[in-house]
Order: C-alpha cells, then sequence, then structure tokens
C-alpha cells in the first residue's frame, strides 16, 4: 500500500507540473509542518516582490525520502520541476547525471566562494560547478526540552551521558514522557547521530560514519553505542511508532513530554508556537558533544531546464544566499544562515548560540556532516544503517548483533 502510494503521488505531480505559468518557479520540498511552512513563506514573498509566482509541490515526509520518489518519476517523464529542496549526496548524485544547471555566473557575482563554507560547498558544487544555493545550515546534535518540567523537577540542564540519563529518569518518574520520539528510520538516524558522536568521540564519528571504517563499525565502542541507543528506547512512550517528527515536538511544545533529540528544525516549531528559547523551552548540544556540530545543509539544486539558467531560477538563487533573506529565513527555520559574513543579532538566543558554535567548530575542524541527513556517506549505505539502527530501536536485535549486521550492510552497500 505504501509504494501504492507513492506511486500514485509521484503520478499526479506529474500530471500537474504543467500547470506552473511560464514565469513561476515550481519548487519541490518537504516543508509541510507549520514552523517550516512559515520559514518558507519568507521565500515565496521575496520572489512576490520580484514579480515572480510559485508553484508549490509540497511531499510530506520530514526526511526527504518521498520527495526524492516523487521527483525521480518527474524526471524521468522529462518534466523536472525548477528547483528541488535537497541534502547533501543527493545533491551530487544528480549532477554526476547531468541533471543539474551551472549556477557559476550567478556564484561569481555574488561572492558565493568567499561567504558559504567550505563544508558546504563540498555538497553545492560538483567537478568545479555550483549546482545548488544553500538555503541554511541545520545540526543534528541539539536537545530540546521543555523548561517548565525541568524546573519543576529541580533538573539541571544535563552536561554528560549520566546526567542526561538521569534527568530523563526523574521526568518519567514523575509522569511524564521522558523523551519525545517519532518512531520513524530517519528520526532513530538522527539520534544515532548525536550518540555515535558522544560515545566515541569525533575520531570515531569520522571513521565510522564517514570513511566506514570496519574496525570501527565493528568495534566495541559501537556495542556501546547501541546500548546506549536502548537506553533511549527505555524512555519512550508506546505510542511511538510512525509519529511525525513535529507532533513529538509538540509534546514537548505542551507539557507531555521533557526532551526531544532533533535537529534544529525542531525550533521553528517552538517559535510558531509563540515560545521563547531560555523561559518556555531550552535548547543545548546533546551531552558529550558540546565541541562538535553534525551538520546538514539544505539547498535549492536547480535542474537543467533544456538551456540556459533561467531568468526565475536565476532570481531564486540570488534571493536564497542574499543576506536579508539568510536571516529572515532562518530566523523563522530555527537553522543559522548558509554564509559566514552575517550580524545575526537578529536571531533568537538558541540561534545566535548555533552559529557561533557553527564558526568555532568549522575553524577548529569539528565540522562533521550528517549521517542521518545525507552529508557523510551516499544514499545507499545510509539507507542500509538506518535498517539496522532502527530494526535495534525495535527491538529486533541486541547490541552486539546489530554491530554485526552493521558491518555486512555497510558492506554490501558499497
Amino acid at each position: 500500500m505504501r509504494k501504492l502510494t507513492l506511486t500514485m503521488t509521484a503520478a499526479a505531480f506529474v500530471g500537474s507540473a504543467g500547470l506552473a505559468a511560464a514565469d513561476d518557479v515550481e519548487v519541490l520540498h518537504w516543508w509541510t509542518s507549520g514552523g517550516e511552512a512559515a520559514a518558507l513563506n519568507v521565500l515565496r514573498e521575496d520572489l512576490a516582490g520580484q514579480g515572480i509566482g510559485w508553484q508549490d509541490m509540497p511531499v510530506a515526509g520530514g526526511g526527504g525520502t518521498q520527495a526524492m520518489t516523487v521527483l525521480r518519476a518527474r524526471v524521468t517523464a522529462g518534466n523536472a520541476p525548477t528547483a528541488v529542496q535537497m541534502l547533501g549526496f543527493d545533491i551530487l548524485d544528480w549532477a554526476a547525471e547531468g541533471a543539474l544547471a551551472n549556477l557559476n555566473d550567478i556564484a561569481a557575482a555574488n561572492n558565493w566562494d568567499e561567504v558559504v563554507p567550505e563544508a558546504l560547498q563540498g555538497f553545492a558544487t560538483y567537478d568545479g560547478e555550483w549546482v545548488a544555493a544553500p538555503v541554511n545550515v541545520h545540526s543534528t546534535n541539539w536537545v530540546w526540552a521543555n523548561a517548565g518540567i525541568l524546573e519543576e523537577l529541580g533538573i539541571e540542564q544535563p552536561g554528560t551521558w549520566d546526567e542526561f540519563v538521569a534527568a530523563m529518569q526523574a521526568a518519567q518518574d514523575a509522569g511524564y514522557v521522558a523523551l519525545a520520539h517519532g518512531g520513524q528510520a530517519w528520526q532513530e538516524a538522527t539520534i544515532f547521530d548525536s550518540v555515535v558522536m558522544a560515545t566515541g568521540g569525533p575520531d570515531f564519528y569520522q571513521a565510522a560514519m564517514i570513511d566506514l571504517d570496519e574496525e570501527a563499525l565493528g568495534s566495541d565502542t559501537m556495542v556501546e553505542v547501541f546500548d546506549r541507543m536502548a537506553v533511549l528506547r527505555g524512555f519512550v512512550d508506546d505510542n511511538f511508532s510512525g509519529r511525525d517528527w513535529n507532533l513529538a515536538t509538540a509534546m514537548v511544545i505542551n507539557g507531555e513530554a521533557a526532551f526531544q533529540v532533533m535537529g534544529d528544525w525542531a525550533k521553528g516549531e517552538f517559535l510558531n508556537a509563540g515560545q521563547t528559547p531560555g523561559e518556555d523551552f531550552q535548547c543545548f548540544r546533546f551531552p558529550g558533544t558540546q565541541d562538535q556540530v553534525i551538520f546538514n545543509a539544505d539547498q535549492f539544486a536547480m535542474f537543467d531546464q533544456g538551456g540556459e539558467v533561467s531568468a526565475q531560477q536565476a532570481a531564486l538563487a540570488e534571493a536564497i544566499l542574499s543576506p536579508s533573506f539568510q536571516i529572515a529565513f532562518n530566523r523563522v527555520k530555527g537553522s543559522v544562515p548558509a554564509r559566514t559574513d552575517l550580524d545575526v543579532s537578529e536571531l533568537d538566543a538558541c540561534g545566535q548560540q548555533g552559529y557561533v558554535e557553527l564558526q568555532a567548530a568549522s575553524a577548529s575542524g569539528n565540522l562533521f556532516g550528517s549521517f542521518a541527513h545525507g552529508h557523510a556517506s551516499p544514499a545507499a549505505v545510509k539507507n542500509a544503517i538506518y535498517d539496522v539502527v532502527t530494526a535495534h530501536f525495535n527491538g529486533e536485535y541486541d547490541s552486539a548483533a546489530a554491530v554485526e549486521e552493521l558491518v555486512l550492510a555497510v558492506s554490501i552497500a558499497q
């Protein structure tokens, strides 16, 4: 039934694509939650001010997997959208197929080489050509907490794994859901990002998740990673299966749950609910990862429309990386700007913290691509690890068996 639904959705998009007017931009994306939709509206309004219409092509699904299925159907039908929200290796894969437009002239005119962090350029460029415009920098190793629950229970912000476990235990003992979570593979993988980094440190994360070193993947340290994932599973409520990430965030917002481990797009939900960081909710790095930033960056790849970059594509790309848009968008989205030369005083406290931490991590060599969100390894490897992580989280493997399956899955997928 799931495959049929996706196929029908893709067909519907292929059939409706011709409705876009010549002066519209047709944008395929998966930003469908309240906070995400509010952020996307900033871009829509920017283009409207230039007389450019917006043909919206939303595909629900927080990790973007369903959107990529729809995109493949569109491209196969010879009807690619103007622009598509993409992450990491997906951009490079499409560029290798020759499907993306060359944005070098726009990049040169706007000094993208100087203002976009090198780590992002690794996914925005291919074979010397700019093929995508970074919208933001998200990071996955965040914890979001209900400030009222923590105050009620006298819980200090945890700084170590043991302190975090004790805090969750206190919340659970008081009748709260300790850890809000949605049982979807990409959400378990998002937690896994942080647990790998916190357990093994940056060298281990590099070896295991980016270099895919078999010794690291099969190590005792990785067994401990899965042991910690099992501990976290014990703090999740029984109704987590299939829950969307923003509904888990709402549990923290509404005072039902104490904590959520999620990327900083969650902050957009708190802000959209009228909450204030430091007063209604807390944001802090996953304990043990305070000096690292595990990033993913939303980018809009411009698809080759059969010739030169269109005026609409150029306007969209320029708007995305303009200083005013970067501040306005990221203030709403929960992420931080994708350029390093901005005054971020207009961002909220969590946003300012995230921007400073991003700059520091980039300078110190502690900026790492997120495995969970396609910035550490190609899609085939990522999806193979997804399967193992979520199977373990759902009790199909113990930690030792999970490590064996992990080594095998990565070996097969490469």
